[in-house]
């Protein structure tokens, strides 16, 4: 099941909209026409510092990545909502969401606050906060085909080695290229063939290692100081558990886990957003104790959602309750982010 999911994730790596409950602080937006669009859509330029991560973030419906719009379709309750959403497109407004028929107008109402089509623009610490992410959900899907793999389950790791190349790769590219980062692509797409023709071959697991080792060289492209900030790390954990929020949220129906790639991918995001927080837990305890003891109750939690690579038969938690969990480590993070002296100075 191929989903491009990750062709624009502009802000989710930095604003757990309805999560995280970031920011008292709302970062400074300009609209203008985009440069060189025939259609002159509009434009939001954001600079956001860590203590104000876009509270007010609304989703791009044209351009939004399913694991975002997968919000909508948990909070609305229309099973593949996120799938029609962007077959529709594109969208003048957001009310075309009614005139093409694929929400009610009672529906629209209740997301109309939440949604756009303007194009977000990142820069500053946000755009080093959204490249970061996105490598760890390229992260959190290769960490899942490995334990897949593992298994003896090359079938169902194929998709994510796959999901990196084909959903997300595409988003990161500039990127990497202006940081001066060697294309990895071509490893990726070495990886994904290799599993397809030959998934028992012994070079399945070198060339798996390679691409963990390409998407770490990666994020090893931004400055050690934002690396090892616990406020910087703090928000690309938070928009990594936002994404295994919404892709949790689609994979449960009816009391029943209904979509095996959502509940991996969901753990997968989890897995290495907590492999992250381990990195600085340690300067969080120092700092703010009592956030760190509910970040990690919370997280220690919230991995018990996921007891194995293999969906169990009967969900562990109720999306409503992962959400819970979610949210309440968004909310002891922003403490630790909003602290005086947390911002990370690029070297």
């Amino acid at each position: 099941m191929i989903k491009f999911r990750y062709i624009c994730l502009t802000v989710a790596a930095c604003a757990s909209v309805t999560l995280s409950s970031c920011g008292s602080n709302t970062p400074t937006a300009d609209n203008s026409p985009a440069a060189g669009n025939a259609n002159s859509a509009a434009q939001t330029t954001q600079t956001a510092s860590h203590s104000g991560h876009g509270s007010t973030k609304k989703i791009n419906i044209n351009t939004a990545i399913l694991s975002e719009l997968d919000k909508f379709e948990g909070q609305l309750g229309v099973p593949a909502l996120s799938h029609k959403i962007q077959a529709s497109r594109p969208y003048g407004s957001p009310a075309d969401l009614v005139t093409k028929k694929v929400i009610t107008q009672e529906q629209f109402d209740k997301i109309k606050d939440q949604v756009t089509v303007e194009e977000v623009v990142l820069t500053g610490e946000a755009k080093d906060v959204d490249y970061m992410t996105k490598l760890g959900l390229m992260k959190g899907h290769l960490i899942v085909a490995q334990e897949l793999l593992d298994k003896n389950q090359p079938k169902q790791a194929e998709p994510h080695i796959g999901h990196p190349v084909e959903e997300i790769y595409v988003d990161v590219e500039d990127q990497l290229k202006e940081r001066n980062v060697k294309e990895f692509k071509t490893t990726l797409i070495s990886l994904q063939d290799l599993v397809k023709a030959k998934p028992k071959d012994a070079k399945v697991k070198t060339d798996l290692a390679s691409s963990m080792q390409s998407v770490d060289g990666a994020i090893a492209a931004l400055s050690e100081s934002e690396r090892t900030n616990p406020a910087f790390i703090l928000q690309v954990i938070n928009g990594l558990l936002d994404a295994a929020n919404s892709e949790y949220s689609a994979a449960i129906a009816d009391g029943k886990v209904s979509a095996a790639i959502e509940y991996q991918d969901s753990r997968g995001f989890v897995v290495y957003a907590n492999d992250l927080y381990k990195g600085i837990s340690s300067q969080v305890a120092k700092k703010n104790p009592t956030a760190h003891k509910a970040i990690e109750t919370n997280m220690a939690e919230l991995l018990k959602v996921w007891p194995s690579v293999i969906p169990p038969a009967k969900p562990v938690k109720t999306p409503e309750e992962v959400t819970k969990l979610v949210k309440g480590i968004g909310q002891e993070s922003q403490k630790v982010i909003n602290a005086p002296g947390t911002q990370a100075q690029k070297s």
